[in-house]
């Protein structure tokens, strides 16, 4: 077996589910699951309907490149999202589809790390897992950057000594971020990209929140658009991750793609023909219909806007918490809780309201600067409105001591 297989740890959810196993919540409550960021509002009509009508071409292997018409509406989307040049992102050469992105952020990993040179991959602390699993698999060391309330939830670049960049070899960013919700600038982002060329190493923007924001006049910038005002139009170094899972409530459609730095493109291409991992031909016309239709996206926001507009009055009084700019979880500081122990906060929760939250520390590394996601709890507001209002009204009834 492949020894780095034992470095990886066990998933958040898995620790969840190992956390509740021996806990029983109350029968007469329905359960509501606040933990897992898996979008339930009702997917566009007009996707499903290009899904079925489709379905007849199933007949034949798809290829890894994707058709044609779904490169060109990513393209045409990153274009009209990030207000682009027009031609700036070529679809036949920077722009490749994925079954979702989770996938992609592990794969790019195994093709552009060269173990052979003591490699870093540095990542935001918290992470989605994915970013850390990867970088084990691929023999490189994973750097943790903190994101933290002083320092805004923005991973400090400024921190991060001159030896690791040297070793780095790939930085992963996300914004908005997972779980904060941070929302990185532009310059933030020029002053990453000015580090990647001069320490030559790659940034991997997840930006599968990038359209769920809570200011629809400032929606968060692209690491395409640091790339434009810096004048690197070739996009060197900059390989960017969309989603529609979040984007279009299609979280089992599993479709997204990956664009940027063509030359990066070509060896990730090669790479994916043999990883086996084409898109099926009715996923793609479906992926097609959404990233060719914005009325939708509006729409799923002002749905995750009326929640947090509902939502945090609730607990705004009882816990500490607020308003992030982008996604949609709430990461609560539990530090005025009894001792802040996330994780018999989330056991006592589900045991006494029968609302499933995720302990922040699942979702971080313990550094020598500590845990930064210890002492919190995330609260995904995927559920319905209702579903929401009701887990909010529990948990205020439960820090106020009065759950049952």
């Amino acid at each position: 077996m492949n020894p780095a297989l034992q470095g990886l740890r066990a998933y958040p959810f898995e620790r969840l589910a190992a956390l509740k196993a021996p806990l029983r919540a109350p029968p007469e409550l329905r359960h509501i699951p606040l933990s897992i960021g898996e979008p339930r509002h009702p997917p566009p009509e007009t996707v499903i309907a290009a899904l079925r009508s489709s379905l007849g071409e199933l007949d034949n292997y798809p290829a890894t490149r994707g058709l044609p018409e779904l490169r060109s509406a990513a393209a045409n989307w990153l274009t009209r999202r990030f207000r682009l040049a027009a031609g700036l992102v070529d679809p036949e050469t920077m722009v490749l589809p994925v079954n979702g992105t989770r996938e992609a952020l592990f794969a790019i990993v195994q093709a552009v790390v060269d173990p052979t040179a003591d490699p870093v991959v540095a990542m935001p602390n918290p992470l989605y897992q994915i970013y850390e699993g990867a970088a084990l698999l691929a023999r490189a060391e994973p750097y943790y950057l903190a994101t933290t309330q002083e320092n805004g939830y923005l991973p400090d670049l400024d921190a991060v000594p001159e030896d690791i960049w040297r070793r780095c070899q790939l930085l992963f960013l996300c914004s908005p971020g997972n779980p904060a919700g941070a929302v990185l600038s532009v310059e933030y982002l020029e002053r990453a990209l000015a580090l990647a060329e001069k320490f030559n190493f790659i940034i991997a923007a997840d930006e599968c929140y990038a359209e769920l924001y809570l200011d629809e006049s400032s929606p968060p910038p692209s690491l395409l658009n640091a790339a434009v005002r810096m004048g690197n139009h070739a996009l060197e170094r900059c390989i960017v991750f969309h989603s529609l899972s979040k984007r279009s409530s299609v979280p089992g459609l599993r479709s997204g793609f990956v664009a940027g730095d063509a030359a990066l493109m070509s060896r990730f291409l090669l790479y994916r023909t043999y990883h086996g991992c084409a898109m099926a031909v009715p996923t793609q016309r479906a992926s097609v219909v959404a990233w060719s239709d914005d009325v939708h996206v509006t729409e799923n926001r002002r749905l995750y806007r009326d929640k947090f507009d509902q939502v945090l009055p609730i607990l705004q009084d009882v816990l500490d918490v607020s308003r992030p700019d982008g996604g949609f979880y709430l990461w609560p500081s539990l530090a005025t809780w009894q001792d802040g122990d996330d994780e018999r906060f989330t056991a006592e929760v589900f045991s006494r309201c029968n609302v499933t939250l995720l302990p922040g520390s699942y979702l971080s590394r313990a550094t020598a600067d500590g845990n930064p996601g210890a002492a919190r709890v995330r609260v995904s507001l995927v559920a319905t409105l209702a579903d929401c209002l009701e887990a909010a009204q529990r948990l205020r009834q439960f820090l106020l001591g009065k759950a049952a």
